[in-house]
């Protein structure tokens, strides 16, 4: 019989799960509510210094940055639908500093110059918070760092001999869930946030330095004549220099359309939690959690309480389509019920008001690549693959600094000069992904032994785990 997870071990009642999920309500728990100011329809022709594609963190990010750097730039962000619509309204708001997804990953990829990679990340994640107080953004930012958890006795090997490392009893201290075993608590390396008010609180602040955002405004195309012009539905912009931020969406270059893949990520939300039950679980610290199986859960309270309980299944959709439909996956949320109460069997009694999904945008190093196109008046980023909420800002930085045409400490870092590999086209994908997951949840189930597969995309540098 292959090893079950704690998960599985512990798994509750369907009854119990079933009566959890019943009224939770598909929509974003982010969004729900919010009070948006609109943004026009871009119509006829407009010229700006710099036009920005995308609506989400990265865009917004590098609309701020480019007017703080020179506050006379004309500036123009073309959003397709609203701002932070997409992955950026919908994430688990964990804003960390790490620019490689963890230090495994960026040793792996650059170990020498991983030291200056986390230099550049607490000091991206730093700025985050100065931009967060110098403009009164109101965002529900709470410094409060990450626990990573060992929920199997193997991934206790990860953790023993960090220095900060929490036995059972340490960790169960500071949330309390009977599958801990032990963790790590990295107090100065992310910060909680809420995502839907930062996309808006940053459209404020991009539109109160002079950004003109124009929503429901769909580019169409990019001619590269002498001076690019991007076309939308209803209108044009002729501008000097072109940032691309379209994060999970097709890139309108053709030599990236191949780089990312759409991965949809599902998260559920609780009702408030009353004061008997965070006693019974703790928190007192409300830093962010995460496990450390390969399929990996993430949860968090929010600023009322709620708990926020996602990941673990990663869906990828033949030929990488991101369409509304899937976002509804009842096997999924299932199953993330079922986590959640083996999680936190004390809390049997508590619903789920929310449900929903988002989709990833995945690069084959977990992190984001960068590059120019049209002569160094087009520069990109996308490929975050689950770092959006603080690699952004360390993306409009770069993105930035490459229109600029100098060299920077930025520019200069092989993450940033060297292009990740592509994904290979359909149906090749498909089955890659597919085999890749159907390994990485085969070693969950075998202790965490990864197989020839896994083992093989290490060797080519491809491997991943949490």
């Amino acid at each position: 019989m292959p090893y079950q997870t704690a998960f599985e071990r512990y798994r509750p009642a369907s009854a119990l799960v079933a009566d959890a999920l019943r009224d939770a309500r598909a929509s974003v728990f982010w969004l729900d509510g919010l009070s948006r100011p609109a943004h026009p329809v871009l119509e006829g022709a407009q010229r700006a210094e710099l036009v920005i594609v995308g609506g989400g963190f990265c865009g917004l990010w590098t609309a701020i940055r480019a007017k703080e750097r020179d506050p006379g730039r004309s500036v123009v962000l073309l959003e397709a639908h609203e701002i932070g619509w997409a992955a950026s309204g919908r994430n688990g708001g964990f804003c960390e500093a790490s620019l490689t997804h963890g230090e495994a990953n960026g040793l792996r990829r650059w170990p020498e110059e991983f030291e200056r990679l986390e230099r550049l990340g607490a000091d991206n994640l730093a700025g985050i918070a100065e931009t967060v107080e110098r403009y009164a953004m109101d965002v529900e930012f709470e410094p409060v760092g990450q626990l990573s958890v060992a929920v199997e006795p193997y991934q206790l090997a990860e953790l023993v001999d960090d220095p900060h490392f929490l036995d059972a009893d340490a960790v169960r201290a500071e949330v309390n869930s009977p599958l801990f075993l032990g963790g790590v608590w990295d107090r100065d390396g992310a910060a909680l946030l809420n995502p839907g008010r930062m996309a808006l609180e940053l459209a404020r602040v991009a539109t109160e330095l002079g950004v003109q955002i124009f929503e429901h405004s769909a580019v169409t195309s990019i001619e590269r004549t002498t001076t690019p012009v991007v076309h939308t539905e209803r209108g044009r912009v002729t501008a000097a220099q072109v940032a691309l931020a379209t994060n999970v969406f097709p890139s309108l270059l053709k030599r990236n359309r191949l780089m990312t893949v759409p991965v949809y990520d599902y998260v559920l939300v609780t009702e408030p939690l009353t004061a008997a039950q965070l006693d019974a679980i703790g928190w007192g610290n409300r830093q962010g959690v995460a496990d450390l199986a390969n399929q990996f859960h993430y949860y968090r309270l929010t600023a009322d309480n709620r708990i926020l309980f996602g990941g673990y299944d990663a869906i990828y959709h033949f030929g990488g389509r991101v369409r509304p439909e899937y976002e509804e996956r009842p096997a999924t949320f299932t199953r993330l019920a079922e986590h959640f109460f083996a999680t936190f069997p004390q809390l049997a009694e508590v619903r789920f008001t929310h449900r929903w999904a988002g989709a990833i945008d995945t690069s084959t190093q977990f992190c984001a690549f960068y590059g120019t196109a049209a002569g160094g008046q087009l520069a990109y980023a996308a490929g975050f693959t689950g770092l959006g909420v603080g690699a952004t800002r360390f993306a409009a930085d770069v993105m930035l600094d490459l229109l600029g045409g100098g060299k920077t400490e930025r520019t200069e870092l092989a993450m940033v000069r060297k292009r990740p590999l592509p994904f290979p086209p359909e149906p090749v994908a498909a089955v890659g992904i597919a085999a890749t997951k159907w390994s990485l949840d085969q070693a969950d189930h075998n202790q965490g032994r990864r197989n020839p597969l896994l083992k093989t995309l290490d060797a080519l540098g491809l491997g991943f785990d949490s």
